[in-house]
């Protein structure tokens, strides 16, 4: 075998070696970003500590769409993602259910808890309820 022949099965083998090396990390990157987004789906925590919430009005219109709605809670501070707020939604219970109104809502409270406040019966009187609370 000549020494031509050696060093091109060196480099072959080489090269395939990185390659397995870069996909195996592409890999753990994807499979660390998936598994840390679908924990936050059932796991994610309140924007502000109880102590620091801060009381913001959010009013619903008809037919506002689930991503429209994440966009404005986003927007005004209540989440940290929109996306992510749409699929705690289209998982939840509250799916479909997210009522019409004007409603308080605090940085203080987690998804669940805005969605169970914007699906209730009467927005008015669980806004009174929260107030007289």
């Amino acid at each position: 075998m000549s020494a031509r022949k050696v060093v091109m099965k060196i480099v072959s083998i080489s090269f395939s070696i990185l390659v397995l090396i870069l996909l195996a990390a592409a890999l753990y990157q994807g499979g660390k970003a998936s598994y840390g987004f679908g924990y936050r789906v059932f796991t994610e925590p309140a924007v502000d500590l109880p102590e620091e919430g801060q009381d913001k009005v959010v009013s619903v219109s008809s037919g506002t769409k689930d991503k429209e709605l994440g966009e404005l809670l986003e927007k005004k501070g209540l989440i940290r993602d929109a996306g992510l707020f749409v699929l705690q939604l289209k998982l939840s219970a509250y799916a479909g259910k997210i009522k019409e109104g004007t409603y308080t809502l605090s940085t203080s409270m987690t998804a669940y808890e805005m969605m169970q406040i914007m699906s209730a019966e009467e927005a008015e009187s669980t806004e009174l309820q929260e107030q007289d609370g």
